[in-house]
């Protein structure tokens, strides 16, 4: 009885292992741009029963295995991707291959990849009428930048766990998707480098520059406007512009003091040059380090396509600064140059000189990280954490004091609110919608796409964080270089000249403009919306056309 009973059970583990089978599927999702579809559910579908359920990776890609007990048909196996914005596939798998292992077990595999096209749901409308009134607010100044920011993103938020959980169709971002949308590169960068900057301030070597840079220019204001200009645009075409900008900063202001000047007349033409230089060269704005790795593209190759442009542009942009704070310059000759240089040298000297060295010696480390930051594969956040660190152990400030005093939390809070509002846009398909737009109006006319490029990501950036606007374009001018004739690489320097030179536009268009404006606030002389768009617009609009010109002559 015994024997019988365990050949019984032998025999139906044996079949049940030589008979068990596993169905494996895998495949990428993407949109009509070619860009990789995260966070879609995929369903495996078996005669109307879900056998398994996952999500796409940041790479569009998925894979499911599933062990089944009995063989299938293949006819009745169905998967189905659906994302909340996009059109929603089932459909029957037509490919699966069917082998037998050794083992005599059964293996189905097929790969399925699809294209998916976006829906316009009331996400969609959400999304848009938040980005634009959270604009509109910061425009006209009816709320704080960082109030305006916070409540547009709560509100994102907000609208996704009430309406979205009844009604998928009004889910526009979820909390993780939000949270990944923060870029803690740009934060984390933003506040080691107000860390840094803020213990070089107690050495006194700004004001020091402030002295040297007006001995310089030997008391003519306008002329010393252009040196600032110039140092800041050549600094940021080998820094990121936003850690020029919180180094030059505060020594503008300190010049500005001194003269007895509106200190915007020297920040806003500062920031200005900041995001033109950082246009000319590889690792000079996120936008481009994006289309180098993209396309392909050398450090040489960008700095040979747009250095001269950009050097253009500068010497164009300081005759426009001059024609909207000539009075303001005006405002600050000086009678005796030579006794108030003699006074400024006794007034700012170095305060602190052991500090002094630290700080050079370690600042000098932190710009050798950032221009091999690509080598290394290190971001450039790591570089001034690290600079960061080393110099709040050496100095022994108080860390209290740098972090209530120095950094600048409503700028980062708006940073932060900023990129889940931008990421809504991109989630829902706003951006896309743009996308789409220059794509169908181009065709295979070269100067078409070189203006429509251009000009709509200037706008776009102007309003929009140009980052998020970038990765939603790459594949499209790739797609377009891939099928006008005589293309080349001329639409990735229109896609950069318009998002770099954009960010100029407005005072929320480029990372650099909302840390200058909270470093001035600090100081006692906030940049308005309308201040900075009055001098920003003109000066990217004239600067763009230039950008353009030059593309459709063949420079």
């Amino acid at each position: 009885m015994k024997k019988t009973l365990f050949v019984v059970l032998f025999f139906v583990f044996f079949v049940n292992v030589v008979s068990a089978a596993t169905l494996r599927v895998g495949g990428v999702l993407k949109n009509q741009h070619e860009t990789p579809i995260d966070g879609v559910e995929v369903k495996i579908i078996y005669n109307h029963k879900v056998l398994a359920t996952t999500e796409t990776t940041d790479q569009g890609t998925y894979f499911i295995e599933i062990p089944i007990k009995n063989e299938i048909n293949p006819k009745d196996v169905s998967i189905e991707f659906k994302k909340t914005t996009y059109k929603t596939i089932n459909q029957p798998i037509r490919n699966i291959l069917k082998s037998t292992l050794p083992d005599g077990s059964t293996i189905y595999i097929s790969s399925v990849n699809d294209t998916l096209y976006r829906a316009i749901t009331p996400a969609f409308w959400i999304a848009l009428v938040v980005l634009i009134l959270t604009f509109l607010l910061i425009s006209i100044e009816a709320l704080h930048r960082t109030v305006a920011a916070f409540l547009g993103a709560s509100i994102l938020l907000f609208v996704s766990y009430t309406l979205g959980i009844f009604n998928e169709n009004f889910f526009v971002i979820s909390f993780e998707e939000a949270v990944k949308a923060i870029d803690f590169n740009v934060i984390l960068l933003l506040m080691s480098m107000m860390v840094i900057v803020g213990i070089m301030k107690k050495t006194g070597v700004f004001q020091w520059l402030a002295y040297k840079s007006y001995a310089l220019s030997k008391g003519n204001v306008f002329k010393l406007s252009i040196i600032l200009m110039f140092v800041t645009a050549i600094v940021s075409a080998f820094l990121d512009n936003v850690t020029t900008m919180l180094l030059i900063a505060p020594v503008s202001i300190e010049i500005a003091l001194m003269l007895n000047i509106n200190p915007l007349s020297l920040l806003i033409p500062e920031v200005i040059a900041s995001n033109m230089g950082g246009t000319a060269t590889l690792i000079g704005d996120p936008p481009n380090i994006m289309i180098g790795s993209y396309a392909q593209l050398t450090f040489n190759q960008f700095l040979i396509n747009l250095g001269d442009v950009i050097f253009i542009i500068l010497i164009v942009n300081v005759f426009v600064m001059k024609l909207f704070f000539g009075k303001e310059y005006k405002k600050g000759h000086i009678e005796n140059v030579d006794a108030l240089l003699a006074k400024l040298r006794e007034e700012y000297k170095i305060t602190d000189y052991k500090l002094l060295k630290y700080s050079l010696f370690i600042l000098g480390f932190v710009i050798l990280l950032f221009v091999t930051h690509g080598f290394l594969h290190m971001e450039p956040s790591i570089a001034a954490m690290i600079g960061a660190a080393l110099l709040l152990v050496f100095s022994g400030v108080d860390i209290t004091e740098m972090m209530e005093h120095e950094v600048e939390w409503t700028t980062l809070v708006f940073f932060m609110m900023l990129f889940i509002i931008v990421e809504a846009s991109v989630q829902t398909g706003v951006i896309m919608f743009v996308a789409s737009w220059v794509k169908d109006l181009a065709g295979n006319s070269l100067a078409l796409a070189i203006i429509l490029i251009i000009w709509v990501s200037a706008i776009a950036s102007a309003i929009v964080d140009n980052i998020p606007f970038t990765a939603t374009m790459l594949p499209v001018v790739a797609y377009l270089t891939r099928t006008i004739p005589d293309a080349g690489n001329t639409l990735w320097w229109a896609l950069a000249l318009g998002a770099c030179l954009g960010g100029n536009g407005t005072l929320i268009g480029a990372s650099a403009n909302v840390v200058t404006a909270g470093i001035s606030e600090r100081a006692g002389y906030p940049i308005t919306f309308k201040e900075f768009l009055k001098v920003g617009a003109p000066a990217t609009a004239i600067s763009v056309a230039i950008g353009m010109i030059w593309l459709l002559l063949g420079g």
